[in-house]
């Protein structure tokens, strides 16, 4: 597991190469077995592979949707909230297991934000992708994974430019970082 998680990336440019049945199967699968807050569930999932849909969903937000467009999947990550006060934790819980079972798989993945976020000064991201997926309101969007083949190589970042400072230990009155 380390090792997928020392080489992941975003991946934004993409091959357009088609995924495989078998492919599709396990990143379902993934999500399926996403752990959520007392077994809730509460997530739901729009795959979405057609090259046109694709486009759309590409527009939702001003700024950093635009990959999608080449994806040759997007998996949008939707929770009911009506069935947990803690539905954006379980969808992004079941969006990093994608995108690690993505990882795993040689394909590449990258995360595109929609909850608060705008489509344009009228309409919030998230209602653009419900009114062209048909989700009631009830039915948040989370995010939307662009997945595919990947078109860039993305060098895996080096232990150098961790930032230990982040990290605290109960035993240490100083951070890692510091000497």
């Amino acid at each position: 597991m380390i090792e997928l998680i020392r080489k992941r990336r975003s991946i934004r440019s993409f091959t357009g190469q088609a995924l495989e049945t078998k492919q599709v199967e396990l990143l379902v699968e993934a999500l399926l077995r996403a752990p959520t807050s007392r077994s809730i569930n509460p997530w739901e999932f729009v795959l979405v592979d057609d090259g046109e849909l694709l486009a759309r969903l590409s527009t939702a937000k001003l700024h950093g949707s635009g990959f999608l467009k080449g994806a040759a999947l997007a998996v949008v990550i939707c929770a009911d909230e009506t069935r947990s006060d803690v539905w954006v934790e379980d969808c992004s819980i079941a969006a990093i297991l994608l995108q690690m079972t993505v990882q795993s798989l040689g394909l590449g993945s990258c995360w595109a934000q929609i909850r608060q976020r705008q489509h344009d000064k009228q309409m919030t991201a998230e209602q653009f992708v419900q009114e062209l997926l048909g989700l009631p309101a009830r039915i948040r969007v989370e995010a939307i994974i662009g997945i595919g083949y990947p078109a860039e190589k993305r060098r895996a970042l080096a232990v150098s430019q961790l930032d230990y400072s982040k990290i605290r230990h109960n035993r240490y009155d100083k951070l890692w970082g510091e000497t």
